[in-house]
């Protein structure tokens, strides 16, 4: 067990031998941090949290009450093989939220990245990758092997399909079932996840110039009303657009996916 001089351990707290806590940590009441995780500074765990297995959390990142990190993989392929979790800086996690390990069939890495914020009750799945400033809303259920790029919003009691991706930028609308990718910027919603357009306020508060939003807009008519299939829409949107935001697009509809694309309706 390494626990840094600086860190505040609450009396009731279980600290596995082996644990390593780093300067300027809080752990709480009642919290349980399994022999294998490894607190980078000023990580704070409020009371009754659960840190287990392989887990590695970034720095200054919080964590709510009865929140379960670490956990193995609801997976019944799973043999007890070792597996990792790995989240970064300045994560916000709140109450309730669990969040699994990797699986071995799945890379054995479940990730997150830095500055997202996961909502009450909330679950990322074994071998989930989740990139940076990231919100999922309350109570929305990510799968396993789901792929989240940067800024994505996914809302309150949203399902997402295993191995789907969801594109940079993209928001879905609460109480949404998302079975399919979703290209960048896109917004999905309404119950079976329909891709109704961009997400323009979003690309709005960013600061993204009017021409790359005229891009956009111009690209998203393209895919939905251009001959051919969706990819042979992309690939000329590629050979055409000069435009960062409308490559990105393009590069993820011709990355590689293991499901199909939400199509403009």
């Amino acid at each position: 067990m390494s626990i840094h001089t600086s860190a505040e351990i609450h009396s009731s707290a279980v600290i596995d031998s082996g644990a390593q806590i780093g300067a300027g940590c809080k752990i709480g009441p009642f919290c349980w941090i399994g022999a294998n995780v490894k607190l980078a500074k000023n990580v704070s765990c409020a009371s009754h949290v659960v840190i287990k297995g392989q887990t590695k959390i970034g720095s200054n990142t919080k964590i709510f009450s009865f929140s379960v990190i670490g956990e193995i993989p609801q997976d019944l392929k799973f043999n007890g093989e070792e597996t990792a979790l790995e989240i970064g800086q300045r994560n916000t996690i709140r109450e309730h939220v669990t969040v699994n390990l990797g699986t071995q069939g799945g890379g054995g890495l479940t990730s997150i990245g830095n500055d997202c914020l996961l909502m009450a009750g909330c679950h990322i799945g074994h071998d989930a990758c989740l990139a940076n400033r990231i919100i999922i809303v309350n109570s929305a259920a990510i799968g396993g092997h789901v792929v989240i790029e940067d800024e994505v919003i996914v809302g309150g009691l949203c399902g997402v399909h295993q191995f789907v991706r969801l594109g940079k930028g993209a928001i879905i609308g609460a109480v949404t079932m998302v079975a399919h990718d979703v290209i960048p910027y896109g917004l999905v919603q309404g119950p079976r996840g329909q891709l109704d357009g961009l997400n323009l306020v979003g690309l709005k508060r960013r600061g993204v110039d009017r021409s790359d939003i005229t891009s956009l807009r111009a690209a998203f008519q393209m895919l939905a009303q251009g001959e051919g299939a969706f990819q042979d829409r992309a690939r000329r949107l590629g050979e055409e657009t000069d435009s960062v935001y409308v490559q990105e697009i393009v590069d993820f509809v011709m990355g590689d996916s293991g499901r199909s694309f939400l199509t403009p309706g």
